[in-house]
């Protein structure tokens, strides 16, 4: 059976959490402290060197950080419909994991994280403002689609919805965006949909 090491905070564990329920996948789920640095434990750091989270392991296999974990599972389980082989619409769904990321990380994500821990290490200007840049592009991107790419839904949109739908959490509203309000009900709306804390159902 596939093994999780996760915590309930973590938008990055949420996204592969998603990923399994939509796919119908069973797991086990083995609980990682952060408060406590159970992370940075001798035994943490042997399935994964940099102290994250998430970790999954199938097997033999172990996969670190919840974008590779997502490809991963999308070609071991998920088919092409996830994760598809040709290169331009290939590349057009990594670009998007690149942007979670990247873009997404160190602003909505960022942001979320020095309000829920006080996080001294985070410009909370910056962090704000990356944020707002990132809803824009997503506003308007998805101003003329229902999804990311290919007209249906990808680990594009499961590597971006986490911390977009925890805007709240960052102190961002999401007044105003809605294309991308419009956007978020549609993936709460997928067959097997599972919430986190901070994530309303429809």
């Amino acid at each position: 059976m596939l093994k999780l090491y996760g915590h309930e905070v973590s938008g990055n564990v949420y996204k592969v959490q998603l990923f399994l329920s939509l796919l119908g996948l069973e797991y086990e789920y083995v609980r990682i402290n952060l408060v406590k640095g159970e992370q940075k434990s001798p035994e943490f750091l042997k399935l994964n060197p940099f102290g994250q989270v998430p970790v999954l392991i199938d097997g033999d296999q172990v996969d670190q950080d919840s974008q590779a974990i997502l490809v991963y599972i999308a070609r071991r389980y998920g088919g092409e419909k996830w994760l598809p082989n040709e290169a331009d619409s290939l590349s057009r769904v990594m670009r998007w994991l690149s942007i979670a990321a990247g873009e997404i990380s160190s602003g909505i994500a960022a942001a979320r994280l020095f309000y829920l821990f006080n996080s001294s290490t985070i410009n909370i200007e910056i962090a704000q403002q990356k944020a707002i840049f990132v809803l824009e592009q997503l506003e308007q991107h998805l101003s003329t689609r229902e999804w990311l790419e290919l007209g249906h839904p990808t680990i594009a949109d499961l590597a971006v919805f986490p911390y977009i739908a925890l805007a709240g959490d960052a102190k961002i509203s999401l007044d105003g965006y809605q294309y991308v309000c419009a956007w978020l009900k549609r993936v709460k709306k997928l067959p097997g949909f599972v919430s986190m804390a901070g994530i309303n159902q429809v």
